[in-house]
């Protein structure tokens, strides 16, 4: 039996919850689960804010813990093995996007807590595939955000061919910008940060930006107009998107990791006659975790992140939900 806490329904208090997980598949991996991060999407999914919840519903996608046993068909992880797993429990490995190494993108890829129990447990089991070895010198306390958060801010940087000539900005400095602004300066980029937020500008710039805009002052993001190669927004509230495109150089793209759930309200001409570009994207393939990993690693990335026991799940989770969270949790036995 898994020992797990688990919402009963949404917006639910989490509960101690027991499940039976079968008989381990040949190609799955069970992991004993030592930390786990609780990210925003945990949240919305224990609210059921994207429709996709099935409940009793156990959350956690950020797991860091040591393989407990693996299926018959699976030789690249042994017992005892560091690892950690993500959004993804499992991949249809049959697509054209498996096929490609773009694992992320697989329309039918399994969720970790989609349908499927994830990592606020004592165990977890996953596909061989999504489950990811951690290197040597990481930071195993606080690794767990980097498999969420720390890949879905990496992932642009090799996705579009970041290049460390590029001047970079971030739009958020909170769970997803304060990582973005670590990889982008070890990446070699110039990086400015904007916020919303004074206090944050020293903040913002020890961990790795060279510049701080004022998110709310017009003015100052008027004058920077044509100045960024690559813009990553990491908010999931409407801005001035219009003000934002006019900072990008002629080819420069505006890039969403941020959920915004409001439509954008974009001047297409302003796209035409620079020809920007406005994308998103999801988290990352198995693979680039890994490069994710290794280049946090060489360059002492690490999340900052504030540790709850697992007993105390529901409290870090209504600590998250008030916005104070600097600038991840991390569940611990």
């Amino acid at each position: 039996m898994i020992k797990a806490y688990a919402a009963l329904e949404p917006k639910g208090k989490l509960t101690e919850f027991e499940y039976d997980p079968g008989e381990l598949g040949p190609q799955e991996v069970e992991i004993d689960v030592d930390y786990c991060g609780i990210c925003h999407s945990d949240l919305s999914m224990i609210n059921n804010e994207w429709g996709l919840s099935e409940y009793p519903l156990v959350a956690g996608h950020e797991v860091v813990g040591r393989v407990a046993q693996v299926g018959e068909h699976v030789t690249h992880l042994q017992a005892g093995r560091l690892v950690g797993l993500g959004w993804h429990a499992d991949y249809c490995q049959a697509c054209s996007h498996c096929n490609a190494g773009d694992h992320n993108l697989c329309l039918t890829a399994q969720g970790t807590i989609v349908g499927h129990h994830g990592g606020f447990a004592d165990k977890v089991r996953a596909n061989a595939k999504c489950v990811v070895s951690l290197p040597e010198g990481i930071d195993v306390k606080s690794a767990g955000p980097l498999f969420c958060g720390g890949i879905t801010v990496f992932n642009p940087l090799v996705q579009f061919d970041i290049k460390p000539t590029d001047k970079v900005a971030v739009i958020g400095i909170g769970g997803l910008g304060h990582l973005a602004l670590q990889f982008l300066n070890a990446w070699g980029c110039e990086v400015t940060a904007f916020t919303s937020s004074e206090s944050k500008s020293e903040e913002a710039k020890s961990l790795g930006a060279h510049h701080t805009l004022n998110s709310r002052d017009s003015e100052a993001i008027a004058a920077a107009a044509g100045r960024f190669d690559f813009m990553l927004s990491t908010v999931n509230v409407k801005l001035d998107w219009n003000l934002y495109l006019s900072t990008l150089k002629p080819k420069g793209r505006l890039h969403f990791v941020g959920a915004t759930l409001e439509p954008l309200d974009i001047n297409v001409f302003g796209l035409i006659m620079q020809q920007r570009s406005i994308s998103g994207s999801p988290v990352g393939s198995p693979g680039n975790i890994a490069k994710m990993l290794e280049f946090a690693a060489q360059h002492n990335i690490k999340p900052m992140v504030e540790m709850f026991k697992f007993s105390q799940v529901n409290e870090a989770l209504a600590h998250l939900e008030s916005g104070k969270a600097r600038y991840r949790i991390v569940l611990e036995k």
